[in-house]
């Protein structure tokens, strides 16, 4: 069974305009570079029609996985999204409890994370890490350099 992904309507868009600029460009260049490596005479020696088969068959591949994310992603109203819990659309100011840092993140899905922008993925340590807790909740993060502590000090929309 398909995992279900929750987009936002920009994130959404943005994978249809990725597919399609996948299908549009990309396709059509791998394959006038399959003819012309084929143009160039004994395909059992031709490492470029190899080399132009192997990327075809990798960007099919990469197509067939964004029309699966596509038909399985769930729109989510940013207006309906409930902001007592640490859930996928919140915004969330946590104070790290080791060094007093505090940090803002906005939890999203995998592919619309972009840490330049303060979103994280709710499938990445910290994001797991604070799903579900609420205003004052420490919150034990299990990431590679050990476990972290933070506080939640705040969620909204």
């Amino acid at each position: 069974m398909a995992q279900i992904t929750y987009l936002t309507k920009e994130g959404l868009q943005k994978l249809k305009d990725d597919l399609k600029e996948l299908k549009t460009v990309e396709r059509p260049k791998i394959s006038a570079q399959i003819a012309e490596a084929r143009d160039k005479g004994d395909l059992s020696e031709n490492a470029e029609y190899d080399a132009a088969k192997e990327a075809q068959g990798l960007l099919e591949m990469k197509i067939a996985k964004m029309e699966d994310l596509i038909a399985n992603s769930r729109l989510i109203d940013e207006s309906q999204v409930d902001t007592s819990r640490v859930f996928i659309l919140t915004k969330v100011k946590i104070k790290n409890q080791s060094n007093g840092a505090i940090f803002n993140y906005m939890l999203v899905a995998e592919n619309e994370a972009n840490l330049k922008d303060g979103k994280i993925s709710v499938d990445s340590p910290i994001g797991k890490g604070l799903m579900g807790h609420e205003v004052g909740d420490i919150a034990e993060v299990k990431t590679p350099a050990g476990v972290m502590k933070f506080e939640i000090l705040e969620i909204s929309r």
